[in-house]
């Protein structure tokens, strides 16, 4: 018989905490253990019934989601996912670094009947992570945001870069994606004459706040992409939430086109969507690149950069924190290597010349 997940719901709103009772007493096979008003009693519950996943409020009385987050992974790392509204800061951005796995948005009002609304997301998350490996959480928090390569002299770079190799990166991920986008971009301390792109399954609300984070980590430009940007040097643009992102070649250059997802479309925004039309566009000149996150999406858009004559490279399994995007493109066996996290970048920067 599969064990049961046992979860803790601490949030300060009692119309919250009553709704994600509610919809989590509606995924077969979850129980929800308690539930808590504030940071400090969530604490007393969470050792006292020691739940195998917690959902988490940021804003809270006496003892905020941030303390909470860093006694919780200090003394009995578990599962915590951010049910968070705070689209206009890193604040989420900051709880995954501090050790929670992933996050779920809900509406700005304190009781608003749309939080009903977060239900597929909140199922599709609570039986993913639960599952998650927290030994690969906290080694990812312990790294900081490093790689094992940055960056420290373009003019040298730049001498050595000879030869044909690739100029555009195209990256997707999932769940746990954004501190792993954190740690291969803030390898990149100098401007270099390379194009990125990156599509991570994130609501619409967060990605301007998640751009302007990792712009602060990176020296290339960082931005959320608009429609009618250009994929150029220097730059690495973020595909807007519930968004799909695609390019397009013109006179001026090649530049990216912002669009609704189909209603079939499980995930966005799309990796598939992104890496099909970037290989169409930019050929054997790309590489794609697969981080951590649940699903398949990629995996066709993994062929199609080959079909194309482009590069793959894929997160291993000993640093992904949820394997299912990696090991589905790894399943096309068209991925031309598998590297844990800390790797990628230096790998990526070898296949750019650097």
């Amino acid at each position: 018989m599969t064990k049961r997940i046992r979860v803790l719901v601490v949030d300060d709103s009692a119309y919250n905490r009553r709704t994600i009772i509610k919809l989590l007493g509606t995924i077969a096979g979850v129980d929800v253990v308690g539930y808590a008003c504030n940071g400090e009693d969530g604490l007393r519950k969470f050792f006292d019934l020691q739940p195998d996943l917690v959902t988490l409020d940021l804003e809270m009385p006496r003892l905020d989601g941030f303390a909470f987050l860093r006694i919780v992974m200090q003394n009995r790392p578990t599962p915590v996912i951010v049910v968070s509204a705070r689209a206009d800061d890193d604040s989420v951005f900051k709880a995954l670094e501090f050790g929670a796995v992933d996050f779920v948005a809900k509406p700005t009002s304190k009781i608003s009947p749309e939080l009903a609304n977060i239900r597929d997301d909140l199922v599709a998350k609570v039986l993913e992570v639960a599952g998650a490996d927290m030994s690969k959480i906290i080694r990812r928090s312990a790294a900081s945001g490093r790689s094992d390569k940055s960056v420290k002299n373009l003019e040298n770079i730049l001498r050595r870069r000879s030869g044909k190799y690739i100029s555009q990166v195209v990256i997707g991920a999932s769940t746990g994606g954004p501190p792993a986008l954190q740690t291969v971009l803030a390898a990149f301390d100098s401007p270099l004459p390379i194009g990125i792109a990156i599509s991570q399954h994130m609501p619409p609300i967060f990605t301007k706040a998640f751009a302007d984070r990792l712009n602060k980590f990176c020296g290339l430009e960082v931005k959320e992409a608009e429609a009618g940007d250009l994929m150029t040097s220097g730059r690495v643009l973020i595909c807007p939430g519930g968004k799909n992102l695609s390019f397009q070649r013109r006179d001026t250059g090649v530049s990216v086109i912002i669009s609704d997802p189909t209603d079939s479309q499980r995930y966005t925004p799309s990796v598939d969507v992104m890496f099909r039309s970037a290989s169409e566009v930019f050929g054997a000149n790309l590489l794609g690149v697969v981080l951590t996150g649940m699903g398949n999406d990629g995996a066709r858009g993994v062929d199609h950069i080959k079909e194309h004559g482009g590069q793959v490279l894929a997160e291993s399994e000993e640093t992904s924190v949820v394997f299912g995007m990696p090991k589905e493109a790894i399943a096309t066996g068209k991925v031309d290597k598998t590297l844990p996290l800390p790797l990628i970048s230096a790998e990526i920067l070898s296949r750019c010349g650097f």
